[in-house]
């Protein structure tokens, strides 16, 4: 399994605009084959930031998520609306048997 952690920071002008662009894209890809989860929260630290978890069955269904033309202008749209590069990080999940 890959995990995806990743953050967003906009504005308090922008957060309305970026929170319902990310629960489309949430909404989407949780019907894209090999979605296990994917799920935005609000950061309650800082309003402000949106931060994503998803998990995928494998690095191949995780590079068809990025391949989705949707998935890349959800990207492009966010980062216009946002005040610092969105940060991505991926995990692999290690089986403990």
């Amino acid at each position: 399994m890959i995990i995806v952690w990743g953050s967003i920071e906009t504005t308090p002008e922008h957060l309305a605009e970026v929170t319902r662009l990310s629960l489309e894209h949430v909404q989407r890809s949780r019907k894209e084959p090999g979605c296990i989860s994917h799920s935005v929260q609000t950061d309650v630290e800082n309003p402000c930031r949106l931060i994503f978890f998803e998990q995928w069955e494998d690095q191949q269904a995780l590079q068809t998520h990025f391949a989705v033309p949707a998935s890349g202008e959800f990207v492009t749209n966010v980062t216009k609306l946002a005040t610092s590069q969105p940060l991505i990080r991926l995990f692999q999940s290690t089986a403990l048997n």
